[in-house]
């Protein structure tokens, strides 16, 4: 037996790369629903066991929408694409997110400042649909920018 090369036989790169690229062009229709606030889109684009994982906590989609849609009824959240990588299954994407304190958020009032902070998030996907998405972002930062006290 010889030992691995290395390389892929050419129509299993091409196959994983329309994988690859399969699967982002889900994460980016996540990201434009996202920005909608459009909570039935993004339904639709997970699994029915889907988990997300953040800096609110975790859950499944039934307890994440929620908590989106509060974050956008609060802070007119955007998600600007900087970068996006997958490998097979996984998906990883750098965003530039921005916002503004419009409405009260967990007993804060509005303040009318912007913020603007790097984020980053994480998917598995299965059956070219979002299984699993851990998301992290520097929350501090947001607070400080909207003139909110740390908690």
């Amino acid at each position: 037996m010889e030992p691995f090369s290395g390389r892929l036989a050419r129509g299993t790169r091409e196959r994983e790369g329309i994988v690859e690229e399969t699967n982002k062009q889900v994460v980016l229709a996540y990201v434009e629903a996202f920005n909608r606030g459009d909570s039935e889109a993004l339904r639709r684009l997970f699994t029915e066991d889907a988990l997300v994982y953040g800096v609110l906590g975790w859950g499944g989609m039934d307890r994440v929408i929620p908590g989106w849609e509060a974050l956008h009824a609060a802070f007119a959240i955007r998600l600007e694409v900087q970068s996006i990588i997958a490998e097979g299954d996984i998906v990883a994407v750098r965003y530039i997110e921005r916002g503004t304190s419009v409405g009260p958020f967990r007993g804060q009032p509005a303040t009318g400042k912007p913020y603007e902070m790097a984020a980053m998030e994480w998917f598995e996907l299965r059956d070219g649909r979002i299984h699993r998405r851990w998301g992290a972002r520097d929350s501090a930062t947001q607070w400080r920018q909207m003139g909110l006290p740390l908690e």
